[in-house]
């Protein structure tokens, strides 16, 4: 066992905002939350990802201020935030304020963007993978000092959930800058990347334990495809789900295999 399982074990949805009137978004939060999920994410894209490219989409911030208001207990945030959409002191002040409605339940995951078409529509520069990475490694510590200089400041430190498994760059932030890691690994890789990312941290003076793993839920019973992933180091499991008829059987087979642990 790793000391990272000594955390609680949680469970996540992905609510993916797209192909689905507002009101039935909301209404599955809500049904999630009353399940008993530990928190309840979107995406920060502006179009679909899946299904008809022009169908129905809504924007990430916004809706996570409406879900501040409308939800009460789960925490909140965007899986992930793309860094290249928005300038990093304006994006720090949009996390302190929901961060505020929602009573300290936010958290600012973030990445460095990947999407052509979100760029190309809403006129971003696209630049490269690497340039998006280095962007977002200036920007990291530009939306620290903007959350220390608020007034009001955010009511606790703001979880920060860095996306993505680039080994070079993207672990290195993670080390740096994360409260979270997120990845799309399974147990072999998952085991790969954290003793990269445990070197990464002792480059930067900190302990790995600190940083929460989280991962995208396998197909299968989560009796069985979920231990291995604790043993590797997982503790939060994310459901993702998208419309229009958002489906949370999977969600409830998970929070059922949380509450038997």
């Amino acid at each position: 066992m790793t000391a990272s399982v000594t955390r609680p074990i949680r469970v996540g949805l992905q609510l993916q905002p797209q192909h689905a009137d507002y009101q039935q978004i909301r209404d599955t939060a809500a049904a999630a939350e009353e399940l008993g999920a530990d928190v309840i994410f979107n995406w920060d894209h502006f179009f679909p990802l899946t299904g008809d490219p022009d169908g129905k989409h809504f924007e990430c911030w916004t809706m996570l201020g409406a879900w501040a208001e409308a939800t009460s207990r789960a925490e909140i945030g965007a899986l992930v935030t793309c860094n290249g959409y928005r300038n990093p002191e304006l994006l720090a002040d949009m996390a302190r304020t929901v961060d505020h409605i929602s009573g300290g339940r936010v958290i600012l995951g973030i990445g460095s963007g990947w999407n052509a078409k979100d760029y190309a529509e809403y006129g971003y520069e696209f630049g490269t993978a690497g340039s998006r990475l280095d962007q977002l490694a200036v920007d990291l510590p530009r939306i620290e000092a903007r959350w220390a200089e608020l007034n009001p400041a955010p009511t606790r430190k703001i979880p920060v959930l860095i996306g993505g498994g680039g080994e070079r760059k993207t672990l290195r932030l993670v080390a740096r800058h994360a409260d979270i890691w997120h990845s799309f690994s399974d147990v072999v890789t998952l085991r790969r990347k954290s003793e990269i990312l445990a070197r990464h941290c002792a480059d930067a003076g900190r302990d790995p334990d600190e940083i929460e793993k989280s991962v995208e839920v396998p197909s299968g019973d989560p009796a069985r495809v979920g231990p291995p992933l604790v043993e590797a180091g997982a503790t939060l499991f994310t459901v993702g789900i998208g419309g229009p008829d958002f489906d949370l059987k999977t969600l409830r087979r998970w929070i059922e295999w949380r509450d038997s642990l």
